[in-house]
């Protein structure tokens, strides 16, 4: 599907463009006037964590269930520990914070790694970047896997190094599973219409 036919949450109609017409993300960063999708801004990525703002776009989350996007054997997992009743935490954190569920559900619909299976992360996002022992599971060139999922936690955790920002993500409470992530749009069309009542 087309991005720009999937329908916005309206915080994500709000966000500025880039020059083909992609809302950018709270965290993305800007340089010289283009936004840089594969890069995490630390600033705004901590003010997301502190504020507990929605890393898409940017306005508070209540208190309660956050939001993000999974995929390949993390997506599984999920479903698998739900399915039979079973706890689930990943203590491997994540540098991709929280948001909220409509908005979710948009990204991950638009964003080409996490809308396909066979999508690939850059190879590189920044000259001289090379993942360490808390980031080596993001592998850049990495496919993202057969399964996606939205996934509602609980709760989630972080912490803000001179460098980055880390998020961990508590007791999943929900698993919108996909292969392409066009199945989602149902899920996206029912929660612009409960937010909007």
């Amino acid at each position: 599907m087309r991005f720009d036919i999937v329908p916005k949450p309206p915080a994500v109609a709000a966000r500025p463009r880039d020059e083909r017409g992609y809302p950018v993300p709270a965290i993305t960063p800007w340089e010289e006037g283009k936004p840089q999708f594969a890069l995490t801004d630390h600033e705004r990525s901590a003010a997301c964590a502190r504020e507990r703002l929605c890393s898409v776009c940017n306005t508070r989350m209540p208190r309660g269930t956050v939001w993000r996007v999974v995929g390949g054997t993390e997506a599984a997992a999920i479903g698998e520990a739900l399915a039979a009743g079973r706890p689930y935490r990943n203590m491997a954190p994540t540098l991709e914070g929280p948001g909220h569920r409509a908005c979710m559900l948009y990204a991950s619909m638009v964003c080409p790694y996490l809308a396909r299976s066979n999508a690939r992360r850059r190879v590189s996002a920044a000259p001289g970047e090379e993942p360490d022992g808390l980031t080596a599971h993001v592998l850049r060139g990495a496919a993202r896997g057969e399964l996606g999922a939205v996934v509602g936690f609980a709760e989630y955790e972080y912490a803000i190094t001179p460098d980055r920002v880390l998020f961990r993500f508590l007791d999943p409470v929900e698993w919108l599973p996909h292969d392409n992530a066009d199945q989602q749009l149902p899920n996206l069309e029912a929660e612009l219409a409960r937010i909007a009542e």
